[in-house]
């Protein structure tokens, strides 16, 4: 892989596209997004330096997104959905290199939570723009997370989800994948240590969130906030079937927060264990099992941004002493 040049004053922008993304949107897109990069570096009164590099399988966007940071990009863009910026920011966590959005993917969280969505030429715009924003990084074992990693039956979920389903769509592929975990899925034993103290209970699941949304906009933490040092964690106790279905549609608009199987918590490390072992899913990606430790790295990474907003933090949060 050979990377743009070097010259001094010009700014250097590496965009990786995930072809797969959006069940094929990113391969549908190359073109479109090739004539906007160059109509808009073209009208950039600063010179500027761009190339796109294109995955072939899961684990390319982090190499790629590394290696274009050590050639000196500055700013590395992840053309895809929230697995695909979850991978490029893995490769960037810790360089001098800026992150993009240019959201092709299903969901696309990420994108949706800096202001990021619609139509592609506006997001390539933003790229162009000199709006930017210190924004915090979760880190799950030695993953680096940007919207919301987690355990138990959302995990199943995905695993089930990510093995079949190829002739659904991917809402009717969620439900399908949902009613049938829930079908075998046993609530496990979590035993949770935040910042120093535990709780114990047995659980669906448990999120820890650095960004409100994921799953294509489940908010199932609606009050976190990617720039204000803490993780955001929602536990849900053990349910029946049809209780779970029957809450299950609040998490949309971030209802769920209220149900008396809901905990919500705040925290800047900890751990999550759990008996049996559970898988670990982050940021749409599924990565290993149970046991890990979690922790808030506050400000660690530039993001291209159209706006900033103070935190704001609501009273359904608790911490634990």
């Amino acid at each position: 892989m050979a990377f743009i040049g070097y010259d001094i004053g010009m700014t250097k922008i590496a965009v990786i596209l995930n072809p797969t993304s959006g069940r094929g949107r990113g391969e549908s897109q190359r073109e479109t997004i090739h004539r906007l990069m160059d109509s808009a570096a073209t009208a950039s009164p600063h010179p500027v330096e761009w190339e796109i590099f294109r995955t072939y399988a899961r684990g390319d966007a982090t190499h790629l997104a590394k290696h274009a940071s050590d050639e000196g990009a500055d700013i590395v863009v992840a053309a895809g959905g929230d697995g695909t910026c979850g991978e490029v920011v893995n490769g960037i966590a810790g360089g001098q290199a800026a992150f993009g959005v240019i959201p092709v993917g299903t969901g696309n969280d990420f994108a949706r939570t800096i202001g990021v969505f619609g139509d592609l030429e506006t997001a390539i715009d933003i790229l162009f723009s000199d709006h930017s924003r210190m924004v915090d990084l979760g880190k799950i074992g030695d993953r680096w997370f940007l919207n919301v990693a987690g355990c138990g039956f959302d995990a199943k979920v995905a695993e089930r989800v990510n093995r079949g389903y190829r002739h659904l769509n991917d809402s009717m592929a969620y439900i399908a994948g949902v009613l049938q975990t829930l079908i075998s899925f046993k609530s496990p034993h979590f035993k949770l240590t935040m910042d120093g103290s535990t709780y114990e209970s047995d659980g669906m699941l448990c999120t820890i969130a650095n960004a409100p949304s994921y799953g294509g906009g489940m908010r199932v933490a609606p009050q976190a906030e990617i720039d204000d040092g803490v993780l955001d964690i929602c536990f849900l106790k053990h349910a029946g079937r049809i209780e779970f279905l029957r809450a299950f549609p609040k998490v949309f608009k971030g209802e769920h927060v209220t149900h008396p199987k809901v905990r919500m918590f705040h925290a800047k490390r900890g751990r999550v264990e759990t008996i049996p072992p559970m898988p670990i899913l982050v940021d749409g990606e599924v990565i290993g099992e149970t046991p890990v430790d979690f922790e808030i790295k506050p400000h660690i990474i530039k993001v291209i941004s159209p706006f900033d907003k103070k935190s704001k933090r609501g009273k359904e949060f608790e911490i634990l002493r």
